[in-house]
């Protein structure tokens, strides 16, 4: 073999992962020659792919009279195999009945679990292939790539409506005896579909970076030895030895916004791998709190909210707060895992600041302050609350309300057994209520009907329903 094949063979070995089935044609309309031509193509064609679970899976779908599988996707699992399967791969002859077969492959590339990418490689002459719009329709609905390749004397219009696009790089109509000057670009375009990213960043933060991988060894069988250094010429490159059963490793005490390149290279003693890298960049240092926001105003309480959380990093969290120019400043301490607060007890339409500090684990403090207003003192949400007997078992509840900022009233009373119990019925109704009916209260019951805000629910009216009869039931 030349230094170009091995080179080659480096390249696309343990490049890719996915599935390719090759649907040739075997009928009569194929020479004896030709056929043995294309069965040349493809071995050298598919040679340099690493095969099995995990990496090349090859089926071999031939097209007669009736389909023939050759071999399934699940036989071949290095290229000794394949190459000797190929090699002895007889022609059926009969009709070129490329509908039927298409029926085969769909089940074959479509019924699977695996997420990989799935080519079909149709090789044919294209002589009266039949109906095949509607199945290769489908297979590429179902996410197949189509590919074929084609003597010259084929239906090209056919082919052109058969393959994925591009064109220009998955249709092929060449003459039998210069089939091989193909085969690189082929190999290409089937790469560029089936090529698996083995290294990469799965998670990023200012100190840190998670890399996973696709397995290729086993715990027996190899180890992987990792190495990744700043692009900064000041910090030493480091290496690490990982078994060979891992797919993920951390990376810790990284610098924030520094670009790394990181290189995993598996090593076993049954084959050779390619050394994969990656580059990435770590995120600046960010240092809680960076945001900081209030929600929920009332006329004496506001939500303070604030983040990013950062429990491993801050010790704890101070909120401050007093009235603007020169109000009292008061201070609550939080531990590192909330981060949220509600101030209470503060004076209806005042604007307060407000400033959240983090304490972080490596002595520095870090704060956000934000300006927030209480909301002014309301009219009494409810007047006039008043309570009607309007029938035996009945009490019509009415009252009056300022409904702006209401978003609703809660109604509390003491029912016949509720009486002796902690608690009590009660109910919500919407804004637009004024009134409402209640039965079965319990003797001398106090009704009550308080306003619902955004912040909470506030003072209401209380009034009690006087009554010397027994309700009949």
């Amino acid at each position: 073999m030349t230094f170009l094949f091995f080179l080659l063979l480096y390249t696309v070995l343990n490049c890719c992962e996915g599935h390719i089935l090759l649907l040739l044609d075997s009928s009569g309309s194929i020479a004896n020659y030709e056929f043995s031509r294309l069965l040349h193509f493809v071995t050298e064609l598919l040679r340099p792919f690493s095969l099995g679970r995990g990496h090349v899976r090859v089926g071999l779908l031939q097209v007669g009279t009736n389909p023939n599988l050759e071999f399934g996707l699940d036989v071949h699992s290095n290229q000794e195999g394949l190459q000797k399967a190929l090699r002895s791969v007889s022609q059926l002859q009969g009709d070129t009945n490329t509908k039927a077969a298409l029926r085969v492959a769909q089940q074959l590339l479509t019924e699977t679990d695996e997420n990989v990418p799935k080519i079909l490689l149709w090789l044919t002459d294209g002589v009266q292939p039949g109906d095949v719009d509607k199945p290769m329709s489908e297979l590429k609905a179902q996410g197949v790539s189509v590919l074929a390749v084609s003597t010259v004397h084929g239906n090209y219009q056919v082919l052109q409506r058969a393959v994925t696009p591009p064109l220009e790089s998955h249709l092929y109509s060449v003459d039998i005896d210069n089939i091989d000057i193909i085969t690189e670009d082929l190999r290409e375009a089937i790469i560029k579909i089936i090529r698996a990213e083995r290294l990469r960043v799965v998670h990023l933060t200012s100190h840190s970076a998670v890399l996973q991988w696709r397995p290729v060894l086993s715990a027996d069988n190899g180890y992987y030895e990792l190495s990744y250094k700043s692009r900064w010429k000041t910090y030493t490159e480091t290496r690490r030895i990982l078994p060979g059963d891992s797919s993920w490793v951390e990376l810790t005490k990284l610098q924030p916004e520094t670009t790394y390149t990181a290189a995993l290279r598996p090593e076993s003693n049954q084959g050779l791998f390619n050394t994969l890298s990656v580059d990435f960049t770590t995120l600046p240092d960010i240092l809680s709190p960076t945001v900081v926001s209030v929600s929920d105003s009332g006329p004496r309480q506001i939500r303070v909210s604030w983040g990013p959380l950062q429990p491993a990093r801050v010790q704890r969290y101070t909120v401050e707060y007093g009235a603007i120019p020169s109000g009292h400043v008061h201070t609550v301490t939080l531990r590192n895992q909330q981060n949220f607060t509600l101030l209470n007890g503060l004076e209806p339409g005042t604007l307060y600041l407000v400033t959240v500090s983090a304490l972080h684990v490596n002595g520095k403090e870090r704060a956000m302050s934000v300006r927030a207003c209480t909301q002014e003192a309301a009219l009494p949400a409810l007047v006039d609350l008043q309570l009607t007997t309007v029938e035996r078992q009945k009490v019509r509840v009415t009252w009056k309300a300022h409904q702006e900022g209401l978003k609703g009233f809660w109604l509390s009373w003491e029912g016949e057994f509720s009486k002796s119990s902690s608690s009590k019925p009660s109910a919500y109704l919407p804004p637009t209520s004024r009134s409402t009916r209640l039965t079965r209260l319990a003797p001398s019951s106090r009704v009550c009907v308080s306003p619902v805000y955004g912040w909470g629910r506030g003072d209401g009216l209380c009034c009690t329903a006087e009554r010397h009869t027994r309700w009949l039931s």
